[in-house]
């Protein structure tokens, strides 16, 4: 299981690299952002999750349990801003001048990927994090 949460590390690490041109164009360009309410939480979200990535990476590189209580936080935001742990697959047929036909199909495969990895972080907290009730007086 500790293999499996340095994996986990892993991709997050690799979502922070993924990421960071994105955060850069963010934050060097901020007074072009619409002011819109949607695109004001979007930016701010974005910007949350990848601070949180750090996080999470840490803490379950670590085997901590603020790593998987990030992890936690973030799943519904990875899902709305398309932050997936293995989303790296989509630019593969990119490289292999595929163009778009495989898209959808890697892009489903992300999906069903980070509800994987949710499982995987539920089964571990409920198996190494939770401790045993107290016994009734």
């Amino acid at each position: 299981m500790r293999l499996l949460f340095k994996l986990f590390a892993l991709l997050d690490l690799i979502s922070i690299v993924s990421m960071s041109p994105q955060i850069w164009s963010v934050l060097s360009k901020y007074q072009e952002i619409p002011h819109e309410a949607f695109s004001v939480a979007r930016v701010v979200f974005t910007l949350l999750i990848y601070i949180s990535l750090f996080i999470s990476a840490y803490g379950l590189f670590r085997f901590r349990k603020y790593g998987i209580i990030t992890n936690y936080i973030q799943f519904p935001f990875r899902l709305v801003l398309w932050v997936f742990s293995v989303g790296f697959i989509t630019f593969l047929p990119e490289l292999f001048h595929q163009g778009d036909k495989w898209f959808g199909i890697l892009f489903r495969v992300c999906i069903i990927a980070e509800f994987f990895r949710g499982y995987y972080v539920l089964q571990a907290h409920r198996k190494y994090f939770r401790q045993a009730s107290p016994e009734p007086l």
